[in-house]
């Protein structure tokens, strides 16, 4: 008897430990996620500590927009208002968050709620020559889950799922080198 209750005590603790085994293997790795052509999550380790280049209010969300430090440099030397591109290396993530409106604070500001996506730009002329010199991705959020996808024509905005997805849209600032964000004042 007292075998059998060891081996249902080894048992259940085996059991416990692939459950909680289980449970670390399932938790998303966003930084293995990546878009067609390549462009991966991982490119851009570390952006939740980049410098604000600038912040927006987009409809339903507002976004902080990130550089890394070759984008900070390019923005400080006066790129892209000075015709010079942006260098090859440079990298911008926006992070979207759905507005919500502070009830409580005086003038009720809106502020961030959840996350919605998050959005990430690398400059490199030879491997996207023919998009501007740009890559572009999106990676959709989900609160519920807490992971990340990357975004497809299904999301609203609609979004292509290829490292190519923004160039459409970054058409129209082709004078400022595809970027529409300028460098905030501080």
């Amino acid at each position: 008897m007292k075998i059998k209750s060891m081996l249902l005590g080894v048992s259940a603790m085996i059991s416990l430990a692939a459950l909680a085994t289980g449970a670390a293997i399932s938790a998303q790795d966003k930084y293995t996620l990546k878009v067609t052509n390549g462009l991966a999550f991982s490119e851009f380790r570390g952006y939740e500590v980049w410098e604000t280049i600038s912040v927006s209010h987009n409809g339903p969300h507002l976004a902080v927009i990130l550089g890394n430090p070759a984008m900070i440099a390019a923005y400080k030397a006066g790129i892209p208002g000075n015709g010079k591109p942006f260098p090859d290396g440079a990298k911008m993530a926006k992070v979207h968050w759905i507005a919500k409106k502070n009830e409580t604070a005086p003038s009720q500001p809106f502020q961030a709620s959840s996350q919605h996506d998050v959005d990430f730009m690398v400059k490199d002329g030879k491997r996207f020559a023919d998009s501007g010199g740009w890559g572009y991705a999106e990676f959709e959020y989900d609160a519920a889950t807490d992971t990340f996808r990357p975004g497809t024509t299904a999301d609203q905005p609609p979004q292509g799922n290829d490292a190519k997805c923004g160039f459409a849209c970054h058409t129209v600032v082709k004078d400022k080198d595809y970027v529409f964000t300028e460098f905030a004042h501080r």
